[in-house]
């Protein structure tokens, strides 16, 4: 029996799901969390507890069996995917890893990508982004490792706000809602992953393939070095400045929408 099917019997013969079936999809998911937490964690300081995260995931797991729909064409294992990295995502937010002064170096970096991009017409290069920081090029580079910490994109950060400065709603909402009938909730979705993936496009060739790889191939860094010939340390940078140059454009398209 599938787990759809599982799901869907158990909602209908029980108010609640029973502890046995919870067990069992919990045991039946754990190679996930463990995959997901150690995706993330990646691009998280050492000091960060995995079992702390692993645990949260198994939280979010839980989650996605009481808010599942079986009646909405959607697969469990990619809503529970969804529910867990959410549940991840958020417990790492609320313990706010990274230091302020790293956050003030990473919205340093955006604010020179996005007005020297803007001024342009064009995307950056390394040498005129530095420029326009008053830093050599070593020194860039520091700054970029400095910052790579914080490459987790919080789509909460550039989703952009009313009339009156409030945020007016999450990405969340529009992923949790993918399939339903609302078309403003299917319209908004298909935006935004136009938004993306034209910004994704502008992207100069190697951050291009470097994100590509990453997150639609599933390499790590230590894998695109090996295939394009460079040093680990040099695509975390190269990530990094991808990753800086998205955050900016993104926040500069939903701002003027």
């Amino acid at each position: 029996m599938g787990m759809e099917a599982l799901l869907r019997e158990a909602k209908e013969k029980h108010s609640e799901i029973p502890a046995s079936i919870k067990e069992q999809i919990v045991l039946e998911h754990t190679s996930l969390i463990r995959y997901i937490v150690n995706r993330i964690a990646v691009r998280l300081p050492s000091h960060i507890d995995l079992d702390d995260l692993h645990n949260t995931g198994v939280i979010g797991l839980m989650d996605a069996m009481e808010k599942y729909d079986p009646e909405k064409n959607c697969k469990f294992k990619t809503y529970a995917e969804f529910r867990i990295k959410g549940a991840i995502l958020d417990q790492l937010r609320s313990l706010d890893w990274v230091p302020r002064s790293v956050r003030q170096k990473s919205r340093r970096l955006e604010r020179a990508y996005g007005e020297v991009e803007q001024r342009l017409g064009r995307g950056a290069t390394e040498d005129e982004v530095a420029d326009s920081l008053g830093l050599q090029i070593e020194k860039f580079h520091e700054l970029l490792n400095q910052v790579r910490g914080i490459s987790l994109v919080n789509l909460e950060e550039i989703r952009g706000t009313n009339s009156d400065g409030d945020r007016t709603g999450t990405f969340a909402d529009i992923v949790e809602d993918v399939h339903s009938e609302n078309p403003f909730a299917s319209l908004k979705l298909a935006e935004s992953k136009h938004v993306i993936a034209q910004t994704i496009s502008t992207l100069p060739e190697k951050e291009r393939l470097v994100v590509s790889l990453y997150y639609f191939e599933d390499l790590n860094m230590k894998e695109i070095g090996g295939i394009l010939g460079i040093t680990e340390s040099r695509v975390c940078q190269i990530h990094t400045k991808a990753v800086l140059r998205l955050r900016a454009k993104l926040k500069g398209l939903l701002d003027r929408s």
